[in-house]
């Protein structure tokens, strides 16, 4: 089906439309899994939210801003994907869904988080990245089983030092935003793995050698004077990484020693709880 003609009957009402956009799927699959991505909907078929046994519910790359009340009634529901869509608000419904454990919310017009966010208390990989936040809402600091955060390419300035009662937290992805320093509530978060503040505007690093649970840091693309230091073993992407935590100076003259691999990035692929 022509991504144009998919266009034309998402906006569509009638049944028989809706019907050949879900192409024929009536009833609840044995995998309990729906995938409607990509099918240029700018609302979610009812229908769908019949089926209470789902558990993954895909609607990426879609142009849908609101979702149904019905969609309260997937009580099982763990997977969620809502990114690369129109949303300007997180709708309400979603803060419904108690048994949620990944939610993906890139890509669309979120300037904020609404408090509900704090009744998905079972979440534990939440994905706001490339939407329009300028802080970081503190209704995060609530999730406590969080386990990943990804907060990237955003306009985020600094992180609210809440952020430290997330104590199962162990990967938080902060590239592209417009953080001046280092955030100080990192460096009071031992059992974090990964800390990613790739593009940003950062010029000086503290050590970071005193957190236990660190294994990799990625500060490249930063206009930084030095790399953080950290304990050994951990890995680092950027400038001076391999051989040196700084420049090396000869004959008064500063060699720079820079990483010719790309930074890591998040898994390009949604992963699913554990």
């Amino acid at each position: 089906m022509g991504n144009s003609l998919k266009a034309i009957l998402a906006f569509m009402p009638s049944n028989k439309c809706q019907k050949y956009l879900l192409e024929d799927l009536e009833e609840m699959p044995v995998d309990k899994m729906v995938d409607l991505s990509g099918r240029q909907m700018r609302r979610l078929p009812v229908h769908i939210c019949s089926f209470r046994e789902l558990v993954k519910l895909y609607l990426s790359d879609n142009n849908l801003n609101h979702l149904p009340p019905e969609l309260e009634q997937l009580q099982n529901l763990q997977i969620l994907a809502l990114d690369f869509n129109n949303f300007k608000a997180l709708p309400l419904v979603v803060c419904t869904l108690k048994q949620l454990c990944i939610l993906y919310l890139g890509n669309n017009k979120l300037c904020s988080l609404p408090l509900e966010l704090r009744l998905l208390q079972n979440l534990k990989t939440l994905w706001i990245e490339s939407n329009c936040l300028q802080y970081l809402p503190e209704v995060v600091c609530e999730l406590s089983l969080l386990k990943t955060l990804h907060a990237g390419s955003n306009a985020l300035r600094t992180l609210p030092p809440q952020l430290q009662r997330l104590q199962e937290l162990r990967t938080i992805w902060l590239s592209g935003n417009l953080l001046s320093e280092f955030p100080p509530v990192l460096l009071d978060m031992p059992f974090l793995e990964v800390i990613d503040v790739d593009r940003n505007s950062i010029q000086f690093f503290p050590s970071l050698a005193h957190l236990p649970g660190l294994k990799l840091v990625i500060y490249d693309h930063n206009p930084c004077r030095n790399a953080p230091k950290v304990a050994k073993g951990v890995r680092r992407v950027g400038r001076w990484s391999e051989e040196t935590p700084e420049p090396r100076k000869r004959s008064g003259a500063v060699i720079e020693i820079t990483l010719d691999e790309k930074p890591l990035l998040p898994p390009a692929t949604k992963s699913e709880p554990e």
